[in-house]
This record gives C-alpha cells, structure tokens and sequence, in this order.
C-alpha cells in the first residue's frame, strides 16, 4: 500500500538521519500529522484516540495557548537577565498552587533540566552526593539523572553514589512502612560507605514503577525517614502534576507532605519546552550564595505566556475536576472488565493517571501487554506500557478526556483483550 510503503520510507530516512539511539511507539509507528483536543491523525487520514499524551495535557492544539504564544512571540522573547513582567507574573501564579513553604520557581525548558538543576541544588546544601530513587524510576536524559532512571534499560547504576529501593508494591495500611524502611536501608547503606546523603528523588505516582498512588499519605514515613538522614526530598511531579491526579494541582499532595524541591516539565507549557523547579526560599538563599544559574531559554516570556495559558485553561475548564470524575469512572469501568478477562489483576491509579496490571498464572504477562497495546493501536487507541515487567497497561490521557472518550477506550480494550 502506498502509505505503507511511505511509512517504511519516513522509518529509513529517519534512522539514516537520527541514528540507533531513538526509539519509536508501536509495532507499526504512527505518522501523526494533526492533533486536536484528545485526538491525532496520521498521514492516511486516520483518526486515534490518544489515552496516553500527558504532554498535551490541555488538549492538543488547544486554541488558547496557541493563541497566547503566537501573541508574545509576535512582540518579544528574551531571557531572564533583562527584566520582564510576563515571567514574574507567571511564577507568582504558579507558586500560589503550592504550600506557602514552596515561594521560589527558577525555569528551565525541560524536566529533565529541572531534575538536574534539583541535584545541584540538593548537593549545594547538604553537602552530599548520596540519592535513592525507585528501582525502576525515570527521571531525566542527562548524564546525572540518567544514572538515576533504571527504566531507560541501562546496566544498573555503578555510581558509588546511588541507591535503588523497591516501589510500592501494595495499597494496604503497611505500604508506607514497607517503602520507609527500603529508604532507611539505603541511607543506612550509604553511611556505611561513607557516603554523605543529598536526596530522596521519587516520582509521587511513580509511573514508570508501574502506577502506584494508595494509599494516601505511604509516602509521608519515608520523607521522614529521608529528612532524619539528612538530605532532602525532592518531589518530580513532571508525570502527575498539573491537575492530573485530580486532587488538587500536585501528587505529592495527596501524601499530606511538603517537598524540600519540586520539579515540573512535560505539560507545563502543553507541549511548548517549558519546565521548572520550586523550593524553600532558604534552600535557594544558600544555592545563590555559593553558584549562580543561567538558562538561556528557560524562563522566556514565550514560554511563560505558553504557562500561563495552560494554567487559564485547567482553571476554566475544570480540569482536575474533570480528571477526578472522569478518572474515577474509569478506573471503575476498567475494574469491571476484571469479571470477563482473567488477565487483568489490578487496576490502580489516580485521576486521569491509570495503570491496569496484566499477569498470566500470577506472572507478569508481558509478552501478552506487548501484544495488547499493539492490537489497542491497530483498533485507533494509543496507550504504552511500564513496570519493572512492561506489564501494566499505562493510561494518561489528555484532561479533557470525557465520558465518550471513557465508553471508546473500554469497548476497545475489551475487543483487543478478546483477540490476544
């Protein structure tokens, strides 16, 4: 077929030019040309339903933000060593959805600049090197958060320097203890290494672990149990934040903890290259006294209009209200499919951040979840995978994500779990 045979031609001229290291979604990658609202369309004409772009968490093209960064390119972009309004006004906003603990925001363009960023700053002030993150955690590309994200499929980390610790494995009244105590044994760990510790870094739905989010308040023991060690917890709300795990703007919030650090990224500008990170004013105070930051693109006023956009539009559109409703009806829907098709073990999650766990025999079906997500794209619905088995179904639309959208998703993965 002609764009089959075009598809083939775009995956040479791709790795010809881009090299080995890149990876594509899906068995048959989808030459998108078009987004609008949860929707993409590929160059055949082809429409998908997207259940998996926590990017576009607005909407893709949503017409408000499109509108806001046209509108400021059209009269300025700089960087943040001249004065500008827009960039000020966009971070006094952004702090107003954090506790008043949290009163300062330095930008940058990507996540994982913002987690790198977190580790100076956490390194500055403890005087430490030591970090603990999640055994199978993602948390940035760049040479020092890569030795901190297991899930890229690297060796595991043999930087003397980092500590791996199981994720929540369970939502029962002993989770937070059990994650506490993998926490207290790393620390302890680096201690007798003579390893000074800087921070504990997880992400609060930790997704790439799989998607685990009960029960409220598990992760309050092992924050204590890091700030007893002496280093500093460091929230990546890159995945769950802004209003995605619809209860309120932030995961971490609903562990009724305060961060030390909180890095954002990925929906934060709904697609436009726009990440930060927001800490204790004393925190920066002693950072700002020993080093100085400058990014030349983080913090442009382009990029705090595009901010600023998205912020309107969760507010006016309710968003986390609709991420909490439309989340629930979900994970209510999916859970019933549990009577029907034996694959699915659990389904967890929170809002419109939702992980449903396939297993075979009370193994890992992995080879099943490859096949499922596959067979979910060759029906016009995008969803990945995650966990250390690549066998949880990962969920996480768009905010705008319905009750329509809801009744396509479950008849679709009902008739892909049919065929597998």
């Amino acid at each position: 077929m002609p764009a089959e045979t075009s598809t083939q031609e775009l995956i040479a001229r791709r790795n010809r030019l881009l090299g080995p290291a890149y990876r594509l979604f899906y068995e048959q990658p989808v030459h998108v040309v078009r987004g609008e609202g949860v929707w993409l369309h590929d160059a055949a004409g082809n429409r998908y339903l997207d259940a998996y772009n926590n990017v576009a968490c607005v909407g893709h093209c949503h017409p408000h933000v499109i509108e806001a960064i046209a509108r400021q390119a059209a009269v300025l972009n700089t960087h943040t060593r001249y004065l500008h309004e827009t960039i000020l006004d966009y971070a006094e906003r952004l702090l107003a959805t954090f506790p008043a603990e949290i009163g300062q925001a330095m930008f940058t363009c990507t996540g994982s600049e913002a987690n790198d960023l977190a580790l100076r700053v956490a390194r500055t002030c403890t005087g430490g090197t030591g970090v603990v993150v999640t055994r199978t955690a993602y948390h940035g590309v760049t040479g020092a958060l890569a030795e901190l994200s297991p899930s890229l499929g690297l060796p595991e980390p043999t930087a003397p320097h980092v500590r791996l610790v199981p994720a929540p494995q369970s939502a029962g009244d002993e989770t937070g203890e059990i994650f506490a105590s993998g926490v207290r044994a790393a620390f302890a760990d680096m201690a007798r290494s003579g390893i000074r510790p800087a921070a504990l870094l997880v992400d609060t739905i930790f997704s790439s672990d799989g998607v685990f989010a009960d029960p409220p308040g598990f992760l309050r023991p092992a924050v204590e149990a890091t700030r007893a060690a002496g280093a500093l917890f460091i929230a990546d709300e890159v995945q769950p934040g802004f209003g995605r795990c619809g209860e309120g703007m932030w995961g971490f919030a609903r562990h009724d903890v305060i961060p030390d650090m909180v890095t954002m990224g990925k929906p934060m500008g709904n697609g436009h290259p726009i990440a930060a990170m927001a800490a204790r004013p004393e925190l920066l105070k002693e950072f700002g006294a020993r080093s100085r930051y400058f990014n030349t693109f983080g913090g442009n006023p382009v990029s705090a209009a595009a901010g600023m956009a998205v912020l309107d539009v969760i507010e006016r559109e309710s968003l986390i209200e609709n991420a909490r409703r439309t989340g629930t009806d979900l994970r209510t829907r999916l859970t019933a499919l549990r009577a029907k098709h034996e694959l699915i073990a659990e389904v967890r999650g929170a809002g419109l951040f939702i992980g449903v766990e396939l297993r075979r025999g009370g193994a890992p079906a992995v080879a099943e979840t490859a096949k499922l997500v596959n067979a979910m794209r060759r029906r016009g619905v995008l969803i990945s995978a995650a966990g250390p088995g690549a066998n949880v179904l990962k969920i996480r639309p768009p905010l705008t994500f319905g009750s329509e959208h809801t009744d396509l998703l479950v008849e679709t993965l009902d008739q892909a779990l049919q065929e597998i």
